[in-house]
């Protein structure tokens, strides 16, 4: 898959995600795992170091939500709240999926690449794309290895050290296919279907 095409698919699911229940989202589950098994070992990952937001996501949709109290009780969360909290809370977890998809499907390269490929047609209005697509490149390589104990006391002095980067950046151009047609043309009409449903 075209790298630029794979970013298309992911912001397809994005919105997807967010006006599917829970037919719709077991579909956008199982789609990145048949496209990519080793998806589910990041999207645990993900998961797991988000589960505080998760969290804190169901709470605040499960108690300001009205509607009539769970059991009855007058501390508890709403049956309204609890379920739009719990929907809210897969959403969030479908999309770590994608994002895990995304990763293992293209890596560090292929997200460039694709960005590349996605703003290529901008540069005819005069932005400069090139900027863009290197700061990219430089956080994701900055995200690939984790700062020393201690090291943002170092970035707050006015004498702290530029941080090294690489010297030279390539982009391996991949041929736009017609299978990118066509996967791009159902990411379009999934779109439409689920806006018109």
């Amino acid at each position: 898959m075209h790298p630029s095409c794979a970013l298309i698919v992911w912001f397809a699911a994005v919105l997807g995600t967010q006006f599917v229940g829970y037919a719709g989202l077991f579909v956008l589950i199982a789609l990145p795992l048949l496209g990519a098994m080793g998806a589910w070992r990041p999207w645990l990952a993900y998961a797991w170091r988000a589960r505080w937001l998760l969290l804190a996501l169901w709470l605040i949709l499960a108690y300001n939500t009205p509607g009539e109290a769970w059991l009855d009780w007058p501390w508890a969360p709403t049956r309204e709240g609890i379920g739009e909290g719990t929907l809210q809370a897969v959403r969030l977890l479908v999309l770590l999926l994608w994002l895990a998809w995304l990763f293992v499907l293209q890596g560090r390269q292929g997200l460039v690449c694709g960005l590349w490929g996605l703003l290529r047609p901008c540069k005819n209005l005069g932005l400069e794309i090139e900027r863009l697509v290197v700061r990219l490149s430089l956080v994701l390589d900055n995200l690939q290895t984790p700062p020393e104990p201690g090291a943002w006391r170092r970035m707050l002095h006015a004498d702290a050290q530029a941080a090294k980067g690489p010297e030279c950046l390539s982009l391996v151009i991949v041929p736009w296919t017609l299978r990118d047609s066509g996967v791009v043309l159902a990411c379009v009409v999934g779109l439409l279907g689920v806006w018109i449903s």
